[in-house]
């Protein structure tokens, strides 16, 4: 081949790469800034908004250590928090749940987890101190339910505070349901069991040896000894932006009203503090009902399948702010088409990670990454549109997923890629037309596309594909 014709051919190929680096957000754009507490968005409630009225796309991933040690050893490793913020930064998420848990152990037998060499795993610290008198059933020294540890709560500012300077924001779950209910001989290591506390507590007040009641409002000396941990919370946190409280994780049907109590409480107490901050409630199990968390006085909800939240998902119209939990979904499952799904419905989806295999599942499982890339490409993309405008409308689109401000915006999924007709009819003038791999993260620009019409689509790769369209700078 003649050196001109390898300039022109390199001149070509410079300019294809340029249009592709001119269509893909910067690798390393700027993270947009906590900006006070979130509130739901006043115009569009399937988001939150911030102090400055953006609406936020939340979408992160979380993992069981993330603020009570857990493990095979007693005391169980130190989870390296900063490394999973690091971790969470790189896959671009903007949310972690800070999970709680009330045992001292966690069975994973009942997790039905046979790769476990040792199903007993330890957990550590809790809120309350264990300063004696006397052992508990574990041989270490009782709790004092009328104290709180402080190791605990330094930890939990710590955590949400460090999270917050890389802009996540930060569940903090409150209570723990799912342990209580499934994990062999759970009664016996909670700390509201009579043997394991200084106070005279007896969470048990059926008698029947597993303890749900402490979780019902059964027991008043209980609700007292609850509501003293959240009002300490609330006081540890409450000056930071980047907060929204947790109820339960996977508590039982029968937690309702306890539940609810516990979001009033909140509620009520965040009144006479400078800030306040939503709270959610999280899918029952097992057995609860989707409407009940609807119907609570909760700002955000994660819902259960019931309803096409895995291959579905439906659009709630904003009746609460859904985060969408893998972890209530599959337990450990979803797919990148799961996720996408998910943003054209207007929910803000997270995913259950087993990261590091401590607690469950494999080391650094890569089959998750898909996942991990494809919330933080949702992000990114998120904070390009004018996310309050944009509702979805499954009728303009032959996917019948569609995320829309129908005269200006369209974000277009395409389960199965190949082609997708869009009505354009709402949009006047030219749009520009952005095609999205998210098996690869890269970027195609094809030509500007004339509104008012149904335009067909075809995407220039194989597999799943977004199409992103916005009406054309004059």
């Amino acid at each position: 081949m003649s050196r001109p014709l390898l300039t022109l051919v390199a001149l070509g190929l410079a300019a294809i790469a340029a249009t592709a680096r001119a269509a893909a957000p910067p690798a390393t754009e700027p993270r947009m800034p906590i900006a006070g507490p979130l509130r739901i968005h006043p115009a569009n409630p399937r988001y939150f908004a911030d102090a400055t009225g953006r609406a936020i796309l939340l979408v992160g991933s979380h993992t069981w250590p993330t603020l009570v040690d857990m493990g095979p050893s007693d005391p169980p490793p130190k989870f390296d928090f900063d490394a999973y913020l690091g971790f969470l930064e790189r896959h671009g998420h903007n949310f972690v749940r800070l999970w709680t848990w009330e045992l001292t152990t966690w069975d994973t037998r009942g997790n039905a987890a046979p790769w476990r060499k040792k199903s007993v795993h330890h957990a550590a610290p809790h809120p309350w101190p264990r300063t004696g008198r006397g052992k508990a059933l574990d041989g270490k020294p009782k709790f004092d339910l009328a104290r709180h540890n402080p190791e605990y709560f330094q930890r939990l500012r710590t955590r949400v505070k460090a999270a917050g300077q890389r802009g996540i924001y930060v569940s903090v779950m409150l209570f723990e349901g799912w342990g209580l209910q499934f994990s062999p001989k759970a009664w016996e290591s909670h700390p509201f069991h009579p043997a394991n506390n200084v106070n005279g507590i007896n969470g048990d007040t059926n008698g029947d040896g597993k303890g749900l009641e402490v979780h019902e409002l059964a027991n008043p000396k209980v609700t007292a000894i609850q509501e003293a941990c959240v009002r300490k919370a609330i006081d540890t946190v409450n000056d930071l932006d980047n907060v929204l409280y947790e109820i339960s994780n996977e508590n039982h049907p029968a937690s309702t009203a306890w539940q609810y109590h516990m979001i009033r409480f909140i509620k009520q107490v965040e009144k006479a503090k400078p800030k306040q901050h939503p709270v959610g409630m999280t899918f029952q199990y097992k057995g609860g009902s989707n409407k009940t968390l609807f119907d609570s006085p909760a700002d955000w909800v994660s819902p259960n399948p019931t309803g096409g939240y895995r291959d579905n998902p439906p659009d709630t119209r904003g009746r609460k702010v859904v985060i969408a939990d893998t972890d209530h979904l599959w337990g450990i499952g979803g797919s990148a088409q799961w996720l996408w799904k998910s943003v054209c419905r207007g929910l803000n989806p997270i995913f259950m990670d087993p990261y590091d295999g401590v607690v469950l599942a494999k080391r650094f499982d890569r089959k998750w990454d898909p996942i991990r890339k494809g919330l933080g490409t949702a992000r990114r993309l998120a904070e390009r549109m004018d996310l309050t405008a944009m509702t979805p409308h499954p009728r303009l689109a032959s996917t019948k997923y569609c995320l829309a401000n129908p005269a200006k915006e369209y974000l277009v999924y395409l389960p199965e890629g190949g082609t997708a007709t869009v009505s354009l009819v709402a949009a006047k003038g030219a749009l520009e037309a952005q095609w999205l791999n998210p098996s690869t993260g890269t970027w195609h620009k094809p030509a500007p596309v004339q509104g008012g019409a149904r335009r067909t689509f075809t995407a220039p790769f194989k597999g799943h594909a977004v199409l992103y369209l916005v009406r054309a700078k004059q």
